[in-house]
């Protein structure tokens, strides 16, 4: 390491966001079963307006988090999708058709067992999406805490996998997740886009001009109908990323590493202290054997690892692609199963999908239980095959 160069903050460790996160989960749940649930409640349910003049939002912090603070997360999301498509994993036909072929088939099987294993209740058809989406934080930062034992190649495929995976689950919130649609509310939004698209066009640079544009995208589609985080997906799209030499505006990856902590450090820890927490009042082991959390949990633990390498070995035996460089079956199966941690979209497509509140727990039990699984069994398989081969000499 040069003198010019430092080593990077502990901070900015994938693994160091993903604790945050964790310890943030562990803290709602104890929360939720101990005698301050009613006061954390009362907290989330607190009242908090934004007022221009006659015009007011007044939401609570729980839906300030849900609804405006995840919205920045999605607006990351969207720079690092559009970054990888255009310089990135996803920027040629070689690069993405793998993980594309492995992300489609790490969405239908789980959904498929989901299904399965809730058709008896229809009320349950709308939970199909929860265990379709793998928690990019998490699943990077095991795999950067198992370090050398599994290939670069590896890596980076579950990096643009699970960047595929995030669009399918924007597609999916738009499509199957959204009601009510105000016509004149998405009409502005479509409006307030087009402006967007011309800033773009016109090589405007200035964030803060992007900012309050995506600011009335933002207004327009909470108020359409569409979930108000897609705006976020939205913003971030229409942002110039490249010069004409194909080489990054600076001032916009400067927006994206300045955006990163926030986003890892306090985002998603705040998005779970206010959604993960569990009771476990008149809960017991059966309770992980009903139809929508065990769907859940099998969804994540079977359903993602068997997708994935079904999808995978189909492209190898088709000679549509091949497994990444150095990696051997062992290897991909463990990966596959780390893309089980669904955490934060499955919780987030949970919420959309069910407002009952016993329904929403059994949501919550069943991510919890398959992600945890999925983590636990994911690291075990690549500890045991992932270590690194001695070169002969």
């Amino acid at each position: 390491m040069s003198n010019h160069e430092q080593a990077p903050a502990i901070w900015q460790h994938p693994a160091f966001g993903a604790g945050i996160m964790a310890v943030a989960t562990l803290l709602a749940i104890i929360i939720e079963n101990s005698s301050y649930m009613q006061l954390a409640d009362s907290f989330l349910a607190t009242k908090g307006s934004i007022r221009i003049g006659n015009l007011a939002l007044e939401k609570s912090l729980l839906h300030w988090i849900n609804d405006a603070l995840m919205a920045i997360f999605f607006f990351v999301v969207g720079l690092e999708i559009k970054r990888e498509l255009l310089i990135g994993a996803l920027s040629s036909r070689d690069k993405a058709l793998l993980p594309l072929i492995a992300a489609i088939g790490g969405m239908i099987v789980p959904a498929g067992i989901y299904t399965m294993l809730t058709a008896s209740n229809p009320e349950n058809a709308r939970g199909w999406a929860i265990p379709t989406a793998t928690d990019i934080a998490f699943a990077v930062a095991l795999l950067a805490v198992l370090g050398s034992r599994v290939p670069a190649s590896l890596k980076a495929f579950l990096l643009a996998l699970a960047i595929i995976d995030d669009l399918g689950a924007i597609l999916i919130i738009a499509a199957f997740y959204t009601s009510n649609l105000s016509g004149l509310a998405l009409a502005l939004a479509g409006i307030g886009c087009a402006v967007l698209f011309a800033m773009n066009r016109f090589g405007i640079t200035k964030h803060s001009t992007y900012m309050l544009v995506g600011f009335f995208v933002w207004v327009c589609v909470l108020k359409s109908g569409v979930h108000a985080t897609l705006a976020g997906v939205l913003v971030a799209i229409s942002i110039p990323l490249l010069n004409t030499d194909g080489s990054r505006k600076p001032e916009f990856e400067a927006l994206e590493h300045m955006l990163h902590p926030w986003v890892n450090l306090l985002i998603l820890p705040l998005f779970a202290f206010a959604n993960a927490g569990v009771s476990f009042a008149g809960l017991s082991f059966g309770t992980l054997l009903n139809p929508l959390p065990l769907g859940i949990t099998l969804g994540l633990l079977i359903g993602k690892p068997l997708g994935i390498t079904s999808a995978v070995w189909l492209a190898q035996r088709f000679r549509l692609a091949s497994l990444p460089t150095a990696a051997t079956w062992p290897q991909l199966v463990g990966v596959a199963t780390i893309c089980g941690i669904g955490f934060t979209m499955s919780l987030f497509i949970g919420m959309l999908a069910f407002s009952d509140v016993a329904k929403s727990g059994e949501v919550r039990l069943g991510v919890l239980a398959g992600s945890i699984l999925a983590a636990a069994i994911g690291t075990a398989i690549l500890v045991a095959y992932g270590r690194p081969q001695m070169t002969p000499k």
